[in-house]
């Protein structure tokens, strides 16, 4: 990777990660926490740890939670995986 895509990468995990401590706190809240796993081109993979991890709503919290606030901060990405 040039210069520019490795600053652009750099961006883009920056805008990931702050998505993610805005609503970590949430999370926590009930006892789980979630962790950045990658970023790949347009697609962010995260893993939803304590009791998100196997919470009956995680895929809600996913989705309505966690891909929406990501989105907000990053536009960019166009998909939020659970792994």
């Amino acid at each position: 990777m040039d210069n520019n895509t490795n600053q652009i990468q750099e961006e883009l995990v920056t805008k990931v990660m702050d998505a993610l401590e805005s609503i970590r706190p949430f999370l926590q809240k009930d006892g789980g926490d979630i962790e950045l796993v990658d970023v790949q081109e347009k697609k962010v993979f995260v893993k939803l740890l304590g009791s998100c991890s196997s919470c009956g709503i995680s895929s809600s919290t996913m989705k309505l939670g966690v891909e929406s606030t990501i989105k907000q901060h990053a536009p960019e990405i166009e998909e939020v995986i659970s792994v």
